[in-house]
């Protein structure tokens, strides 16, 4: 079945139209109204009906729509810090523009669906799909499904603090997160929190890519700055896996391209496993930039099922 899945970024609204096995037909992408609610429906409305248009003759299209933050299951309202829908029901105000409801879900949900179903989680029964990237968030697939969720929210992992044992002997300082907590993994291990280390421990300022390029050069510092972020991921996926257990984790964001990610992180992690238990697998997500989309299309086949 024909299909297509809407990816909401802060930046860019992503229309991508699927084909019955979820292979990237047509995309088009838009930038994202940052001021007016009324301009932001308009604009998805519009990425709705050029899916409609490039599909083909019969059934109504089904789509899905994902996007970052939070969907009260119980109001259908979405909460989200960069986009000017938050506080409303965006399903409601798009049905009135279009004339159906379609299915709406969080971004990082939505990529864990996608991995999970034809993905690097595709063999495994439990699968978390943890996003690092600007900011850092996870979703949970079981037996390639999703577990409803009260909040309407992803895994986050995030906003979980850092464990004293990994900053204290790195002399790393508790830094504050926009969350407004203290030390939240957000601010180490995303893309700006690489960047935050490298800063911290090269005394200038200096941006992920710059980091990651010139310790694959063979920049000694820049080296141990990723290494030293690689250690404090590892925290992270030593959480993840004593509240989950999951499988496999999958990871996907834009530090999912650093080179060697997996051994580089798998090193740290068996370092600090708990006792005997065995390691998930880590993988890097199959569909990349895509995988918001795709699992929001998903969502949409399976709910004319």
């Amino acid at each position: 079945m024909i299909c297509g899945g809407i990816d909401i970024g802060g930046t860019k609204i992503e229309a991508r139209l699927f084909s019955h096995d979820l292979a990237t037909m047509d995309v088009r992408r838009v930038p994202t109204p940052r001021d007016s609610l009324n301009d932001f429906i308009d604009i998805l409305a519009e990425q709705v009906r050029w899916l409609d248009a490039r599909s083909e003759p019969g059934p109504v299209l089904p789509v899905g729509i994902a996007l970052p933050g939070l969907i009260d299951s119980q109001t259908g309202h979405a909460f989200t810090s960069n986009l000017p829908a938050s506080g409303h029901n965006i399903q409601t105000l798009l049905a009135e523009r279009i004339g159906r409801k379609l299915p709406l879900m969080n971004d990082c949900q939505a990529f864990a669906l996608s991995e999970a179903n034809g993905g690097a989680g595709d063999e495994f029964e439990t699968v978390v799909g943890l996003i690092l990237g600007t900011g850092v968030g996870a979703g949970l697939a079981f037996n390639g499904n999703l577990t409803r969720r009260a909040n309407g929210s992803a895994l986050e992992v995030g906003h979980i603090g850092v464990p004293a044992r990994t900053l204290v002997p790195r002399q790393i300082p508790v830094w504050p997160c926009g969350c407004g907590k203290q030390g939240c993994f957000e601010k180490y291990v995303s893309g700006n929190g690489l960047a935050a280390l490298g800063q911290f421990r090269l005394s200038r300022p200096i941006v992920a890519e710059k980091i990651v390029a010139s310790a694959s050069e063979g920049d000694e510092c820049s080296a141990a700055v990723l290494s030293e972020w690689a250690e404090i991921a590892a925290e992270l996926l030593l959480t993840i896996q004593l509240d989950h257990d999951p499988d496999c984790i999958v990871i996907g964001g834009g530090l999912s391209r650093i080179p060697d990610l997996v051994p580089l992180l798998e090193k740290p992690f068996e370092a600090i496993r708990l006792g005997k238990m065995r390691m998930p697998a880590i993988r890097v997500a199959r569909h990349g930039d895509s995988s918001g989309a795709r699992g929001a299309a998903v969502m949409a086949q399976r709910a004319v099922q």
